[in-house]
């Protein structure tokens, strides 16, 4: 293809930002546990999950989906070694 008719990628230099996980001494106590799901709470009309790293719970991003937080959860676990 002829190069002046394409037109260039737009924000190529784009830092990418990566999320990272915010640490909490536990789930706010207006979180509701959501059943079935081992560390999902719901927090303000979102998913979050929770997993206890230490002293410490990890928080996800929020998620639209409890599955989705759930497996937030499952691959912090694994990333982290950590044992049930």
């Amino acid at each position: 293809m002829n190069q002046l008719l394409m037109k260039p990628l737009r924000q190529q230099n784009r830092p990418v930002i990566s999320y990272v996980p915010r640490v909490e001494p536990a789930p706010p106590e207006h979180a509701l546990k959501v059943d079935g799901f081992r560390d999902v709470w719901l927090l303000r009309g979102k998913y979050v999950a929770f997993v206890l790293m230490g002293e410490n719970f990890r928080r996800s991003p929020a998620f639209s989906l409890p599955e989705s937080a759930q497996r937030w959860a499952v691959q912090i676990r694994q990333d982290e070694d950590i044992q049930d």
